[in-house]
């Protein structure tokens, strides 16, 4: 097979690029790196890296456009939500494997999605857009609670908070107001910067599916439960393990679910990542994107014989046989440690203890000493990932529990070291 050159849209910040770019020496594919920053061997190394507006979707497809004119593209994968908008676009115009524009829109506009999930008749919670420069104390009398306030297109639970009365309401709303004017997130949020969504509370058990789609088609390849309940006021995601312990009949709704949720949307190709809450009013889509599971939590998925999830989605994307869209037997999990409080890290301490428990794989610790630490729901990001597996999901997850239990963090004041 020739060598196929595929361009993916990776984030400064993103933890991914390392695994991706390992699978691609063994496949002998050529990756482009499409970055929201400029990296220093772009010149160095022509065709090879390029810096392109992610903020812009419709900029950014002029860049790759102009790109592809003098280094051709084979395809395009986005490997985090910021770059899905900008992946559609660009494979349009270059006439390569892509999601329709406009499903892809629906996934990082959550009004959007809403909208077209009560259209298909999904079960969806209510919903309202609300203006961040309206009256919270007039908006609240129209609400009913509990109900969840969130930014329109922020991801990993950023600024998503629950709400139980009218006074709550008033903080949060400008909480989040602050949060969606912050720079950064105004980036992220682009044009939906001047709104936020209200939405009813859904109680109940969350699990999250990681999927893969081939012309519309959806393979289930994993299902995560999140043992953690997530009530608020700020859903922080811990753990994650597979496989679920959701009896087959559950499982089979979340599944079909699922199912009509992409196609109510019209996503038809490549990974996709949905979060679910299940009562006893039903199966409800929280959110679906147009990638794969985020941060390094994909270390904890493994295929037929030993296959990552990052070689799934090259494979699928360069159009290379599959040998296998079953996971491995076992159970395996990962937990996402929390931030415990605001401060500046000064070490992490007893990570060797923490990967002495039993069923521990690894510890990886992914801020560094000197890391300004931003809690939920200012912040969105993790301290680190501790990684299980074992034969029945309750003992992994107890691993994970006692790993970072062992842990001991060492945090200095909001000022230190600046």
């Amino acid at each position: 097979m020739n060598t196929r050159r595929v361009m993916l849209l990776i984030p400064h910040e993103s933890y991914r690029a390392p695994d991706f770019m390992a699978v691609a020496a063994r496949l002998d594919v050529e990756v482009v790196i499409g970055s929201d920053e400029r990296n220093p061997l772009q010149e160095a190394l022509p065709g090879r890296f390029v810096a392109l507006n992610f903020a812009d979707p419709d900029a950014g497809a002029d860049q790759i456009e102009k790109f592809a004119e003098r280094f051709p593209l084979d395809t395009i994968v986005a490997v985090d939500d910021g770059g899905t908008r900008l992946a559609a676009r660009a494979a349009r115009r270059l006439e390569l494997p892509h999601n329709p524009v406009a499903a892809v829109d629906a996934t990082r506009n959550k009004a959007l999605l809403r909208e077209r999930l009560l259209a298909a008749g999904v079960a969806s919670p209510w919903f309202r857009v609300i203006a961040t420069g309206g009256d919270p104390r007039d908006i609240a009398r129209t609400i009913a609670f509990p109900a969840v306030i969130k930014p329109l297109s922020l991801s990993a639970s950023r600024g998503v908070v629950r709400v139980d009365d009218a006074e709550q309401f008033v903080e949060a709303f400008e909480r989040v107001k602050r949060i969606v004017a912050d720079p950064g997130a105004a980036i992220e949020c682009g044009e939906f910067a001047d709104r936020l969504l209200v939405e009813g509370y859904v109680p109940g058990a969350e699990v999250s599916l990681e999927g893969l789609l081939t012309s519309g088609k959806l393979s289930v390849l994993a299902l995560f439960d999140k043992p953690d309940p997530l009530e608020g006021p700020y859903f922080e995601e811990t753990i994650y393990v597979t496989p679920s312990r959701l009896s087959d009949d559950a499982q089979a709704r979340i599944a079909e679910t699922a199912a009509r949720a992409v196609a109510a949307l019209g996503l038809s190709d490549g990974p996709v990542h949905v979060e679910f809450r299940i009562d006893d009013d039903g199966v409800f889509p929280i959110d679906i994107a147009a990638r794969s599971i985020g941060g390094l939590c994909s270390r904890t998925l493994s295929f037929g014989t030993g296959m990552s999830l990052e070689e799934l989605i090259l494979r699928h994307a360069i159009g290379a046989p599959v040998p296998s869209y079953e996971r491995e037997a076992g159970a395996a999990g990962v937990m996402m440690i929390p931030i415990p409080r605001a401060g500046t890290l000064v070490a992490v301490h007893r990570v060797e203890e923490a990967e002495a428990v039993p069923l521990v794989d690894s510890v990886t610790i992914t801020k560094h000493p000197g890391s300004r630490l931003v809690p939920l729901p200012e912040g969105g990001a993790y301290l680190g990932f501790i990684f299980a597996s074992g034969e029945v999901p309750a003992d992994v997850e107890a691993a994970l529990r006692a790993a970072h239990a062992a842990l001991r963090f060492e945090i200095g004041l909001e000022d230190d070291g600046g």
